[in-house]
């Protein structure tokens, strides 16, 4: 017998390329722009003296500016290290039963990667060929339900009435609606959490905040939810929101005019970039997201991928069956988007 008879082996989630060097970087979905200018301002004023004592364990002021800005008792809301850990723990906390818990076959590549390292038994629900959620597909036995909203990597939003009948329709079943991508023009479902009890709604800082390497995800449920969240959490690490985070997270939430700017143009520039995309042949699901996910209708999406690599410009591309015809295109800068535009222009002249 070998020690690493008792590793626990799992296929890990790979992350998109993080790249050095002077690239233009359309891969992981991060805001283009900067943080509010109060984070700046409030790091800079920091007193590094409070970094000798823990944190608070639920979040302390985090939670507080969380529970002003959007109306939720602060109660019924759990804070964590980027929405992937808030996820992790909700899975560990809700989805213990033998009954398979149920999400879309094409999503986000981590729910299977939780469901394997944590033994939880799951199933994927297979889109439709246009990409989008079947709501009667979710109504049958499952030990739990996992629909993120706009969807990862398509881009498609499931209306709040779809989802609601979704909800409403498993009672018996924890569902968590992961809106990562929500604030770039989908309805959210947070309105719902007095509601049903059995919801709980998952958001993140690092998408339409500007803040994904400050790693803040918040959950969304009644009371009870979140204490068992919490008792997990407290059962793992209690001190997983640093001091400094949650000092730039509440000045974010401070201004809330500056997000407001800012997912404006990321909106205004994937609404140009799907005209732009169209006129070179391009197709897709209309996204409600900061990426548009397309396929081009004569040239293989590794082949532009790769030629689009060695041109210094960085899209997502998976050799998974469904969508190894589509990139996703994260949305940049209009000066960025303008120059993957005159890259693709000239590769596809080049190539037909």
């Amino acid at each position: 017998m070998s020690w690493e008879d008792n590793v626990r082996k799992v296929i890990p989630y790979v992350p998109g390329e993080q790249p050095t060097g002077r690239v233009i970087k359309l891969n992981t979905n991060e805001n283009p722009y900067p943080p509010s200018p109060k984070v700046a301002e409030v790091l800079s004023h920091y007193d590094t003296d409070d970094l000798r004592l823990y944190p608070d364990v639920h979040g302390g002021e985090l939670r507080d500016k969380l529970s002003e800005v959007y109306g939720v008792d602060k109660e019924k809301i759990f804070v964590g290290v980027g929405s992937d850990d808030v996820l992790a723990v909700a899975f560990m906390t809700f989805f213990n039963g033998r009954t398979p818990i149920i999400f879309p076959d094409v999503t986000y590549s981590f729910y299977d990667v939780w469901a394997e390292l944590y033994n939880i038994p799951y199933m994927t629900i297979p889109l439709d060929d246009d990409f989008r959620i079947k709501k009667d597909d979710y109504l049958r036995t499952n030990g739990g339900i996992v629909i993120p909203n706009p969807n990862a990597p398509t881009g498609c939003e499931k209306s709040v009435e779809d989802l609601e009948y979704i909800i409403s329709n498993n009672p018996d079943s924890i569902v968590i609606i992961d809106e990562a991508y929500v604030d770039f023009g989908a309805r959210s479902v947070l309105p719902l959490i007095d509601k049903y009890d059995n919801l709980l709604v998952v958001q993140t800082f690092s998408k339409s905040f500007c803040m994904a390497g400050a790693r803040i995800g918040m959950a969304f449920g009644n009371k009870k939810l979140i204490k068992y969240m919490n008792d997990v959490k407290f059962s793992i690490n209690s001190y997983t929101m640093n001091r400094l985070t949650v000092a730039a997270g509440v000045a974010v939430l401070e201004d809330m005019d500056y997000l407001k700017e800012v997912r404006g143009k990321v909106i205004a520039t994937r609404e140009r970039m799907k005209k732009e995309l169209t006129a070179l042949g391009f197709t897709f699901p209309d996204s409600k997201s900061n990426f548009i996910f397309a396929s081009h209708n004569e040239i293989a999406a590794a082949d532009i991928f790769k030629a689009a690599k060695q041109a210094g410009i960085y899209v997502r591309w998976w050799d998974k069956r469904r969508i190894s015809d589509h990139l996703r295109i994260s949305i940049g800068t209009d000066e960025e988007m303008d120059a993957f535009i005159a890259f693709l222009k000239e590769f596809i002249n080049g190539y037909l």
